[in-house]
């Protein structure tokens, strides 16, 4: 069986390796290109800690910044992994969502200790300096990188819905599930995705997908991808076949 996953190339690396440790065959087709903002810099001088709500913002701030001093609030999983992997040690991660995170650092952090500073891309789920801010905190939000959606799903990707090559597709963020249904849509594509479990990440991923003729959509139980991978893995147990 194959799957589709979705999302941009550096965060389709450690799924892919999940996947085919399942048995799996796995197409990666990134709807996302990450793009850094040209002539950004990084000030982190008075913060108590950084917020990261995408892998991509500490990814692009570790590229900008030799500081790993730091203590990291990540949004989830991945994003505190990938802190990790960039040599950051403290890192602390919440449940998958801008409110989680939102609710960690405020049960952590002192609005009175210095400003927190956010590796922000463009385009941010959620109102995370709001938040904060009504609570006293003071957050610098600093636009790092861009996400830029394809215009086109792949030769290799249409004929392979065509043929009915793909089985399972996994999305991970509402801006990815939408790309892909209006992309799959333009190109014609709607009715080759009978065939094909889809899995989102959380309820805005899955609302994104649900105007879709999916073969049977699912949703992840948190929005992590080991909940994510558990979906998949539960299927599996229970005799999936294409």
């Amino acid at each position: 069986m194959r799957a589709l996953v979705t999302r941009p190339k550096e965060d389709s690396e450690g799924v892919a390796r999940a996947l085919a440790q399942r048995g799996l065959d796995v197409m990666v087709e990134p709807l996302l290109d990450i793009v850094p903002v040209e002539g950004a810099t990084v000030d982190t001088g008075g913060a108590q800690g950084i917020l990261v709500t995408s892998a991509n913002g500490i990814r692009a701030l570790a590229r900008l910044s030799p500081d790993r001093d730091l203590p990291i609030w990540a949004v989830g999983d991945a994003s505190g992994r990938a802190a990790r992997e960039m040599g950051f040690s403290r890192v602390q991660c919440a449940g998958g969502d801008v409110d989680s995170l939102a609710e960690l650092v405020a049960s952590r952090a002192d609005p009175q200790a210095g400003a927190l500073f956010h590796a922000a891309g463009t385009v941010t789920a959620g109102d995370l300096s709001g938040w904060l801010s009504a609570r006293g905190f003071q957050v610098r939000r600093q636009v790092l990188y861009r996400a830029v959606p394809a215009t086109r799903l792949s030769a290799a990707l249409c004929d392979s819905l065509l043929a009915g090559g793909l089985q399972l597709a996994l999305f991970f963020s509402p801006r990815t599930a939408r790309t892909f249904a209006t992309l799959a849509i333009g190109a014609g594509m709607r009715e080759s995705l009978g065939a094909i479990a889809a899995y989102g990440l959380s309820a805005n991923v899955s609302a994104e997908l649900a105007p879709l003729p999916w073969r049977v959509l699912r949703q992840a139980a948190e929005p992590s991808q080991a909940a994510l991978l558990a979906a998949i893995d539960d299927d599996l147990n229970r005799g999936f076949s294409p």
